[in-house]
């Protein structure tokens, strides 16, 4: 790391109250979400690459496209490979890309990249993020925008690991109402969907994080108010709701037990919870695949929503 300057780029700092943000420039990320000094998502240290994905903007697709290969108006298209172990490309285009900021205020901050046409992608697709501290938490609203004269097929999903203050992640109970989860196969990617009922991935009625190991996409969300919800709860109460516009019909759960990564110090369990417009290779089964027309728009937000904290 250049000295002084941090791996995920300039930083920018938005208050409100009780309420804290941090986000980096490099993928739009998420560094931090705080109340007062009690921390609702996960941070790492400025010298290293944000680990696991931690906190970053996946545009213009969430997770896997498998063997990167995907093929639009009779054309073969290949993407790089950017998860060689299982040979994927992943969780977009803008993982390693300095954002622009064009707006910051006390208590909100957008941020705007432009992805070009490159390896299996032959669009042009401008795309933008805001965070901003409200009465009720952090909300982040994603904005694209096609200036092409071709539509283009696009799906939108974040990658926070959520906190409740100082509890241990292996602690906190998660729970997602969703009927519906991926079947995955080695390379995790979806071989089929099915109902989760009766099965041990069911987080309905609540699951302790440290009983279970997950990588799970679930769909099929209860909506309620125009919203989905997913939460995490501490033992004594408190809790971080995770909620998402209903475009954002999947979530997926990882509970890693080796954050903030192999070989690096202090391995621990943590859990992501990702909103995303749709599952793995969607570009493929083109499950709730979503397409922007020539000179179209669309946005979507998601939040955090902090409960007695």
């Amino acid at each position: 790391m250049t000295a002084g300057r941090p791996a995920s780029g300039q930083q920018y700092v938005i208050t409100r109250d009780r309420l804290r943000a941090q986000v980096g420039q490099v993928a739009a990320v998420l560094r931090g979400f705080w109340v007062g000094d009690r921390a609702c998502t996960e941070t790492w240290p400025d010298d290293l690459v944000s680990p696991m994905g931690c906190g970053m903007v996946l545009v213009p697709w969430p997770n896997r496209v498998a063997g990167g290969r995907w093929e639009h108006d009779g054309r073969d298209q290949q993407l790089d490979l950017t998860d060689p172990t299982k040979g994927n490309a992943t969780h977009g285009l803008l993982r390693n890309t300095a954002y622009t900021v064009t707006a910051h205020t006390e208590s909100s901050v957008t941020l705007a990249a432009t992805v070009y046409p490159q390896h299996g992608w032959p669009f042009v697709l401008d795309t933008s993020v805001t965070y901003a501290l409200t009465d009720d938490g952090l909300q982040v609203t994603h904005r694209l925008h096609n200036p092409g004269d071709t539509a283009l097929p696009f799906g939108v999903g974040a990658h926070p690991y959520l906190r409740v203050g100082d509890v241990p992640a292996a602690d906190l109970v998660i729970t997602v109402d969703a009927r519906t989860r991926a079947v995955p196969d080695a390379r995790m990617i979806p071989r089929g969907f099915e109902p989760v009922e009766g099965s041990e991935v069911d987080l309905r009625g609540g699951v302790r994080a440290g009983d279970v190991r997950l990588d799970t996409a679930y769909s099929d969300l209860t909506v309620e108010d125009g919203r989905v919800r997913h939460r995490l709860s501490a033992p004594d109460g408190t809790a971080l709701v995770l909620w998402a516009d209903e475009v954002f019909r999947w979530v997926q759960v990882y509970t890693p037990d080796n954050f903030p990564g192999p070989g690096l110090p202090d391995q621990r369990v943590a859990v992501a919870m990702e909103p995303m417009t749709c599952p793995a290779d969607a570009l493929n089964n083109h499950r709730d695949l979503l397409w922007l027309e020539p000179g179209g728009s669309w946005s979507g937000s998601w939040g955090l929503q902090p409960v007695g904290l």
